[in-house]
Parts: C-alpha cells; sequence; structure tokens
C-alpha cells in the first residue's frame, strides 16, 4: 500500500512543472479492495483487487485542460501531463476555473479525524470468505421462512489520496472501511418478499454479522402476505433506510452545481422557510462516525460542518471553488472527485439533526399511517428542480401505533417541497450507512397513496 506521504510528494513533484502563467494541480490516489459474495454454501464471486492514478487540471487564462491516467508510472504521468496542456489550449476561456488559492483556505482548521485502522492491512483473503460464507449461514438461521439467501456479501476498501497545487495548496488523507450485507428472500409457501441488513465499519472488529443477518431477515418476513390498498390521503415513516435516501434528494436541490445553472428548486430560495421549523440538515465530513469523513474535500479546501437547513430556513448551498467563486458564496469544502474526473459538488456525511422520540414513540403518535420500508423508481419519480415526487412504496399499515397489514404496489405521490414542510417528527435513531448519509426515522404527513 502506498503512503500518502509518497503520494503526495508524487502530486507536488507534478504541480511544481506549472510554466509561465499555467496552475497546475494534481490529484493522486491510491486504493485496495476485497469483494466476496457467498451463495448456497459456496464462493460465487470473489475480486481482490488494487488501482492507482493520476488526474492532472492545467488552467491558463481561464481555459481548463484535464487528463488522467491508471497508472504512476513516471513516463505515463509525462504524457498526463502533456495531454492536460494540451486540451487547455482547445478548452473555451471561463473566468471561474482555476486551482485552489490559498486564501480561499486560510481560515479553516483542518479537522483531526482518525479514519484509518491498521489492522485492515494484515486481514487474509481466507478470513474476509469465511466472514461471508458465516453471513449466509446465519441468514438461513435467524427464521424458518428464510428459503433463499440471494447475496451474502464482504467488502472492503484500504485507500490513500493526495492533492498539490502550483499555488501552494497540498492535503493527503487515507482511510479504511469494511462492510457485511446480505439479501434475503421469505416465503409462506404462497409469496416471497425480500429484504435487507447491513453492518459496517473500519476494520473487522466493528462488524456483527448477526445484526445484517436479523435485520434482512425481520424485513423479509414482516413483508409476507402484503396486499394492494385502496388510495387515500395518509401519513407516512420512513424507515432510517428509506429517509436516507429521501435526504439525498434534498441535498441534490442544495448542491451549488445544479444552483448556478439554475437546476434546483432552490434555486432562488437562500433565507426562506422551505421545511418544518424541526428540519436541520446538515453535511459534517468532519464527523469521524460518517463513513464519508475526510479532512479535505478533493480540491484541497479543509472541510467543515455545513448547515443547508436550520430550522427549516435555507442558510447554504454547497460549494467546490468553482461554484462557490462563481456564485460569489465561496468553496463550503464540498468537491467531489475521483482521478478520473474533474471536482464536482457532493455532500460526504448527509444527516438530519436527529430529534428525541425513539422510532417507537413516532409509531405510537401515528395511530393510522404508513411505515415505508422501501421506494422504488425513486430516481426517476422524482425532479429536484420542480420538486414533484411519485414514486412506488412498499410497507405496513401502522395501526393503533404498532406496525400492521402489510401493503405492497402503492405509489406515493406529493411535492418535495411539501414533504419537507410536512416534516413532524425526528426520530433519535441516527443510522450511520454505508457511503455519505445517515438514516433516521422520519414522519411526513399527508402524502397521496394511490393503490388498488
Amino acid at each position: 500500500m502506498i503512503e500518502p506521504e509518497e503520494l503526495l510528494s508524487l502530486a507536488k513533484k507534478v504541480a511544481e512543472r506549472a510554466e509561465g502563467n499555467e496552475e497546475v494541480e494534481a490529484y493522486v490516489s491510491a486504493s485496495r479492495g476485497t469483494e466476496v459474495r457467498a451463495y448456497d454454501g459456496d464462493v460465487e464471486h470473489l475480486v481482490v483487487s488494487g488501482s492507482q492514478g493520476i488526474g492532472v487540471r492545467v488552467v491558463v487564462d481561464g481555459r481548463e485542460g484535464f487528463a488522467w491516467a491508471g497508472s504512476l508510472d513516471p513516463d505515463v504521468i509525462d504524457a498526463t501531463v502533456a495531454d492536460a496542456r494540451d486540451n487547455a489550449a482547445f478548452a473555451q476561456p471561463d473566468e471561474w476555473n482555476g486551482v485552489t488559492r490559498p486564501e480561499e483556505v486560510e481560515g479553516v482548521a483542518t479537522p483531526l479525524l482518525d479514519l484509518w485502522r491498521a489492522s485492515m492491512l494484515d486481514v487474509g483473503t481466507d478470513e474476509k470468505v469465511a466472514l461471508a460464507l458465516e453471513l449466509e449461514r446465519a441468514a438461513v438461521a435467524s427464521d424458518p421462512r428464510i428459503k433463499t439467501v440471494e447475496s451474502a456479501e464482504y467488502g472492503d476498501g484500504i485507500g490513500a489520496s493526495a492533492i498539490a497545487n502550483s499555488l501552494g495548496v497540498e492535503a493527503m488523507t487515507r482511510r479504511t472501511v469494511c462492510s457485511l450485507s446480505t439479501v434475503v428472500i421469505a416465503s409462506d409457501g404462497e409469496e416471497q418478499q425480500t429484504g435487507y441488513g447491513f453492518s459496517v465499519g473500519r476494520e473487522l472488529d466493528d462488524l456483527d454479522l448477526l445484526v445484517p443477518a436479523a435485520d434482512a431477515a425481520r424485513r423479509a418476513t414482516r413483508l409476507l402476505g402484503a396486499t394492494q390498498i385502496p388510495g387515500r390521503r395518509i401519513d407516512i415513516v420512513l424507515d432510517p433506510l428509506v429517509s436516507a435516501s429521501f435526504l439525498g434528494l434534498i441535498a441534490s436541490a442544495c448542491n451549488g452545481e445544479r444552483v448556478v445553472k439554475g437546476r434546483s428548486m432552490f434555486a432562488d430560495r437562500l433565507g426562506e422557510a422551505v421545511g418544518s421549523d424541526i428540519v436541520t440538515l446538515v453535511d459534517n465530513p468532519t464527523n469521524p462516525l460518517a463513513y464519508g469523513a475526510s479532512t479535505h474535500d478533493s480540491e484541497g479546501v479543509p472541510t467543515r460542518r455545513n448547515e443547508m437547513i436550520v430550522n427549516g430556513v435555507l442558510t447554504k448551498f454547497l460549494h467546490n471553488t468553482y461554484t462557490g467563486r462563481r456564485s460569489g458564496a465561496g468553496t463550503t469544502g464540498s468537491g467531489v472527485r475521483g482521478v478520473s474526473s474533474t471536482p464536482g459538488v457532493g455532500s460526504r456525511a448527509l444527516s438530519l439533526a436527529p430529534g428525541t422520540a425513539t422510532p417507537e414513540e413516532i409509531l405510537a403518535d401515528a395511530p393510522r399511517a404508513l411505515y415505508v420500508q422501501s421506494f422504488s423508481g425513486l430516481h426517476s419519480g422524482t425532479n429536484v428542480v420542480s420538486g414533484d415526487f411519485s414514486v412506488g412504496a412498499t410497507g405496513l399499515l401502522i395501526e393503533n401505533g404498532a406496525l400492521a397489514q402489510p401493503v405492497r404496489e402503492i405509489t406515493l405521490a406529493n411535492t418535495l417541497q411539501r414533504m419537507l414542510q410536512n416534516v413532524s417528527a425526528i426520530g433519535s435513531d441516527l443510522t450511520w450507512l454505508p457511503g455519505g448519509a445517515a438514516g433516521v426515522t422520519l414522519r411526513i404527513n399527508d402524502m397521496t397513496m394511490s393503490g388498488a
């Protein structure tokens, strides 16, 4: 595994090649990972992979050229720099283009985060395979109605990256993450239902294979006997796995790239109330509990806690260097990229500020509502420009404050704007998921449900 200091040294050497009035930026990464999928007591899929690469930006008079390579061979790097320089000559000028300037990173302290577990370097493939196989056995044993384990998977990622530019901005980071996940199929002889469960951590000791097995079985078996029901107006309670996806839609509308292009329902609404006064939406990559946490963004800017919605009021959009300059708001340390792309804008550690009510208390306060366990067609059925929302759903009716009849093949419709305004309860069960978001039990009032 290449050390981040080595990657940073390489990035700095590339950045130092700037000629004349050029600005040069090098983003370098190296990673390795393992994927294991067990099926029917055997290993169905096993991939152990490693990758490394470099992305180079050259900016001259507002003209940006970019090139990348999946190799750190010196000759390949030379060719990549030459290609980026050549591409800049053919680009259209844009006054907002340019690498991060030192003054754009001043005044923000670099967070101290421990995202690395050296123990992951010593875990053998045999041990990872054994975990996937044991997870499958645990899933089968979790409930007699589990007839098939569709997948039982172990995965991990061990990576480091570094960035340096010719203006003197530089940063490096490294992290580890590993996970277990399973999808099971439950059957009562007449129908089948699927369920999903996971466990995630930064090292193997963080994982508990009984958790995904039990969660997947519970999610699958409680849907057995699901039927269509007549349409109606109804309050909904989102499962934490579902609410994380919903928050992703809202964060997309807070993306500075969308905003400067006029492709967000929030484009002209800074300072306005856009949600219930209990809604505070935060992207906080400085939180070590988040699996997308990072000390810097992909342009070398220190990360920080960004509150996009505070007590229902839209207060901030997420920006990288380019959109921050173009909008006049400045970067929020929200640049995201891989070696094969230029920086975009994105969230890394998205969450709602949790409430004080437990999931059980939220259910008890919803005498007749719908508990949504999964959405289908979420992205195709949602428009973050207009806010239109119409998606398929599966879940369970809530009757007398408890989960009751399972339902399927229904459609929920509203607008994202109204859904935010109608948030009436946020749970205390903040759950960090694999990736860049946390879920929480979330109640939203007055949805249109179409069914039988």
